[in-house]
């Protein structure tokens, strides 16, 4: 009679799994839009300028938010006078900072007792294909951080930028020459494109080609429409996703091999959903990051033109903290440290974290590796008086 029970039981289990393997698997193929939790943190709209928003994260109403190790985070009822406004990159969205409720970066500062303020540089479609360094780091984002001031009511504020947001950031503070940007944070964002990684392997390939053309013909890049080099957000996802084809495919096989894990499932389709929308770069950003950034390698100099103006790093005296991704293969710890020898700030740091170009800032260990460190950092450097 055990035997008997004990088949059944297994049968019973056997069904229940396979039902649930079949409603999940009928969700991801047909109903994603129930599975992703990305943007779940409330927020207000305090500024546009097309395409960019600004976001303002106000308090949260709960008292602890759960991590991703399964711990919660108490959420702290007293706020840093000093605003934190992040200032994402280009391509990839602002959905990384608020990936799912577990994995929010904006939600663990705002638990952490920060303003949390996010710039969202928006669709920049064919109708922005123009738009250069000179519009994201000086324009949008000058006008966004003044939305900033405006709203929470102080001149101080702190930094807080991914790959090309931190860029966008640095040239920003080397140009404004802004007393008042308090602290500076950068995540995998390259300075020396020389200093390894798939980077610097396609400019060196450039570097003679250019030298050529430059000196015997009078083309140049900044001559082309810039409407002909935008470059879509399909091709920049297929891009990134090209960095680690092996990471990529392994990821569709945990999926087929975790179908009956709703939770597993729910992080697959979220992140899935990031990548494969990732927006477009304009043209002109694409001619400025040809020429300016990749060919000259202007950033590891510490200057570069932004119109007919120069952003210099040795102006910068602000509290700096960098990260860098051990296993990034786009931008390698060496170019991102480079900015230390740059800056006349006299408080800086550097920080090797765990992850890739993405991993860095979104994956498993970031919470700890990253994401503490930084607040940690800013916990002592976000008072009005300091």
């Amino acid at each position: 009679m055990n035997l008997i029970n004990r088949v059944i039981d297994r049968g019973l289990q056997a069904n229940r799994l396979a039902a649930t393997v079949a409603n999940n698997a009928f969700d991801r193929m047909f109903r994603p839009g129930a599975l992703i939790q990305s943007n779940q943190t409330p927020f207000e709209t305090i500024a546009r300028r097309a395409p960019m928003t600004v976001r303002y994260y106000p308090p949260l109403d709960q008292g602890s938010i759960p991590l991703t190790d399964g711990s919660s985070l108490p959420v702290q009822t007293t706020e840093h006078p000093v605003p934190l406004v992040i200032v994402p990159p280009l391509a990839a969205t602002s959905v990384i900072f608020d990936l799912i409720p577990q994995r929010s970066l904006v939600r663990y500062l705002r638990a952490r007792g920060f303003r949390v303020y996010l710039v969202d540089w928006g669709s920049p479609g064919e109708r922005y294909a123009h738009y250069s360094i000179r519009h994201y780091a000086e324009e949008m984002l000058g006008e966004a951080l003044a939305a900033v001031r405006e709203h929470s009511g102080v001149q101080p504020i702190s930094l807080l930028g991914w790959c090309m947001g931190g860029l966008f950031s640095l040239i920003y503070a080397g140009l404004s020459h802004d007393p008042h940007i308090r602290n500076l944070i950068t995540i995998a964002s390259p300075i020396d494109y020389r200093q390894g990684g798939i980077a610097a392997r396609v400019t060196r390939a450039m570097e003679l080609p250019a030298y050529l053309i430059r000196k015997y013909t009078s083309f140049r890049v900044h001559n082309i429409d810039p409407t002909y080099l935008q470059v879509p957000g399909w091709m920049n996802s297929l891009a990134f996703k090209l960095t680690n084809p092996v990471g990529s495919l392994t990821a569709y096989w945990d999926l087929f091999a975790k179908l009956a894990d709703r939770e597993y499932l729910v992080h697959h389709t979220t992140t899935s959903h990031f990548l494969d929308n990732m927006e477009d770069y304009p043209g002109g950003i694409v001619q400025d990051f040809i020429v300016k950034v990749g060919v000259d390698n202007d950033l590891s100099r510490g200057r570069i033109e932004v119109g007919d103006r120069v952003s210099q790093f040795d102006s910068i005296e602000c509290s700096l903290l960098v990260f860098a991704g051990e296993a990034d293969a786009i931008v390698t710890p060496k170019s991102a440290q480079t900015i230390l020898n740059l800056v006349r700030s006299p408080d800086k740091e550097f920080v090797i974290a765990p992850g890739g170009h993405a991993g860095v800032v979104m994956g498993n260990k970031a919470q700890s590796a990253v994401w503490a460190v930084l607040a940690e950092w800013l916990d002592t450097r976000s008072a009005l008086s300091d």
